[in-house]
């Protein structure tokens, strides 16, 4: 394992990537490229909880089997997290489909903040970030769909929340990281490989922002440090 994909899967770099992206959302040159992500992820996560508040206890009823009922107390909680991460993380990539533009641009101004130069990357066309975010879409939806049905399987259900968490943390991993290595000109599958080449990384990345996600308030700016935060990565990655 050379140096570069020792420090990428080092779990305590990917994280404090993230802390520092959440400080550097207080930039002025940073601003502007975050009321428009900001005011997308405040109206869809409110009707995300909104939805979860109305419809979530009368589901995890549904999903949980009468021969069960005395594991309610262990079942409950596990349902609960897990539908609130299938609904976070559905509108969390929805979220991203409509604000990609902005974050495409935070991505390559975040880039001249932290290395202190006029960026050379050119900013992709919207259509081509557009076209970008969808494929991670599909590439994502075609992996959830096969994980709810898990959900429906008696006993097997139980492990379904532990396999959520896994796909949550590489999905969310592998979204924002997607960003600087577009600006890169890396397509869609030289940026899978990136992100296998440094799994525990993007694990460790993913899965705290995921964590953070989850958490009300807080995860209205997350998604604009994450990709602060994952230009911060790749870019100390490219100085070694």
């Amino acid at each position: 394992m050379n140096n570069l994909t020792e420090k990428g899967n080092n779990p305590v770099y990917a994280v404090s990537c993230l802390l520092q992206g959440l400080k550097l959302l207080g930039r002025k040159e940073l601003r502007k490229f975050l009321i428009i992500p900001i005011v997308i992820n405040v109206i869809l996560y409110s009707i995300a909880g909104t939805l979860g508040y109305l419809y979530i206890t009368d589901l995890i009823a549904q999903f949980i089997p009468g021969w069960l009922t005395w594991l309610e107390w262990l079942i409950w909680p596990l349902f609960f997290i897990s539908f609130s991460v299938v609904g976070f993380f559905t509108f969390t990539i929805l979220a991203n489909l409509i604000a990609s533009p902005f974050y495409s641009q935070l991505s390559v101004k975040t880039l001249e903040v932290i290395s202190g130069k006029p960026s050379s990357t050119e900013e992709q066309a919207i259509t081509q970030v557009l076209l970008a975010e969808l494929k991670r879409m599909g590439y994502l939806v075609s992996r959830m769909l096969p994980l709810l049905i898990l959900f429906v399987i008696p006993v097997i259900n139980l492990i379904a929340p532990f396999l959520w968490a896994l796909f949550g943390a590489w999905g969310m991993g592998l979204e924002f990281m997607a960003y600087p290595l577009e600006n890169k000109g890396l397509l869609f599958e030289q940026q899978k490989e990136q992100a296998k080449s440094r799994r525990i990384g993007v694990l460790s990345f993913g899965g705290l922002t995921v964590v953070a996600l989850s958490i009300p308030v807080l995860n209205l700016i997350v998604a604009p440090a994450a990709v602060i935060a994952a230009t911060i990565y790749f870019h100390g990655l490219a100085e070694e």
